[in-house]
């Protein structure tokens, strides 16, 4: 058996991975210098940036299974805890460290700074979703939803759950896959919840190990070259690159199935690197915090890089802008003012003592602004696909011979690197059975 796979992302190194260990012969097809794909390494000067802040959750089964067959300790590049969305002002909502669905009950009693009209709102509504399977119509979406919660809950942890995870906004998100993400997320089990905030470079999380362990096992990896029909011939090809690149490299031999994935609309992720110079500045008071959004105010998440990744990053803050739209220059400049207006401002007016209560300090501790920069921006223009209700994407099986994997084909989840790795293996074992099917035929 002979594979080609086109694409060396997280769902070409996925797929690859799981064909060598069925003792197949792969070649990895990457048009770039590097494996990762949307979720890559980057070199700016003397840093090690990512083209793009990403959030994994306990629930991420696949990715971290594949980190472990690469034989990359998750604990050692994952700074896990609880699920936690708390805003520079100490609002917002922590679970504690437990079983669900106990864990999201305390976290939503405990949370800072609601009402307990929106308590009760955002637990009637979750126990009314467990009733029903979480499960909804195709056509809901995640505003209609959730229209029984309060406008408190929709600011604070809806829409930012629902950006973060689907990189569409609740009006137009599908409420169908937002549902399935709560669903794994918040009842799979002890810890399916806790976030995992990387502690390296994305290339130190599966791309890096990837490579070496691939080629331990024979598979031939072509980087900086672009696969073509003409290519050497295999028994099976898996396209493995983004929506819009398979649509080019199936529109002459499956126009049907490139129609639907042209059809596929994205949106963009900016993340942009802030630098704060102040030799007394020691970070926020979480790795990450809430921030609130609105067209002039773009960032939804903000990252302490110097936390997560050492003193290498001391002082470098990450800033997410999810579903982002406007120039460059007018991304940085909002979120310059964004951080001065909701980080430093604060810090400024209300600086925190002993006897200032946890929920009215500053989120920052050190000193103020002293002339924030900007050191690098990020923009993934086809981020991820736009998650609309009733989406139809494109099938894993594209015809004879011809397969598909990736984080925008058919399936349960949204844009993610869970979806990507997902697929990879899946592509897999549906190729493995089909083979099957065809000895007993």
């Amino acid at each position: 058996m002979h594979l080609s796979v086109v694409g060396g992302g997280w769902a070409g190194i996925s797929a690859a991975v799981h064909a060598a260990q069925r003792g197949w012969t792969v070649t990895l097809w990457e048009a770039s210098r590097q494996l990762g794909g949307r979720a890559r390494t980057l070199a700016h000067q003397d840093l090690r940036l990512d083209n793009g802040q990403h959030i994994l959750i306990g629930a991420y089964t696949e990715t971290l299974a594949l980190m472990r067959t690469l034989a990359v300790n998750p604990d050692n590049v994952l700074h896990r805890q609880p699920l936690t969305l708390l805003r520079p002002d100490g609002s917002g909502l922590r679970l504690p460290d437990g079983p669900p669905p106990w864990n999201l009950l305390v976290g939503v009693v405990r949370a800072r700074g609601w009402s307990w009209q929106d308590r009760w709102s955002l637990l009637r509504t979750v126990l009314q979703w467990q009733r029903q399977h979480f499960l909804c119509a195709d056509h809901v979406t995640v505003a209609e939803l959730c229209s029984p919660m309060t406008d408190r809950v929709m600011q604070q942890l809806i829409e930012p759950l629902c950006v973060s995870a689907l990189n569409t906004a609740a009006h137009a998100a599908s409420g169908a896959v937002f549902l399935r993400v709560l669903h794994d997320a918040l009842w799979s089990g002890h810890g399916g919840s806790d976030l995992l905030l990387p502690t390296a470079d994305l290339g130190g999380l599966i791309p890096d190990a990837a490579a070496t362990w691939l080629a331990q096992h024979g598979v031939d990896i072509r980087l900086g070259s672009r696969w073509l029909p003409s290519s050497v011939p295999s028994d099976a090809l898996v396209l493995a690159c983004p929506a819009w690149e398979a649509a080019r490299l199936t529109a002459d031999h499956h126009p049907a199935w490139s129609q639907q994935a042209k059809a596929l609309q994205h949106a963009a992720i900016t993340t942009v690197y802030v630098q704060h110079p102040d030799p007394d500045f020691v970070g926020l008071v979480q790795p990450m915090l809430a921030l609130p959004s609105d067209a002039q105010h773009p960032a939804q998440f903000v990252f302490d890089r110097g936390q997560l990744l050492g003193r290498a990053q001391w002082g470098l803050l990450a800033c997410m802008v999810s579903d982002s739209a406007g120039t460059r220059e007018e991304l940085e400049q909002r979120v310059l003012a964004q951080l001065r207006e909701q980080l430093f401002k604060p810090m400024a007016k209300r600086p925190p003592t002993h006897q200032t209560p946890p929920s009215m300090q500053s989120p920052l501790r050190g000193s103020g602004e002293l002339g924030l920069r900007v050191v690098q921006t990020v923009v993934e223009k086809r981020a991820t696909f736009v998650c609309t209700p009733g989406l139809q994407r494109p099938p894993m099986a594209i015809g004879p011979r011809w397969w598909a994997c990736g984080d925008y084909v058919a399936g349960p989840y949204p844009a993610t690197l869970e979806g990507a790795v997902r697929s990879g293996r899946e592509v897999i074992d549906q190729i493995a059975q089909t083979r099957e099917g065809k000895r007993r035929l």
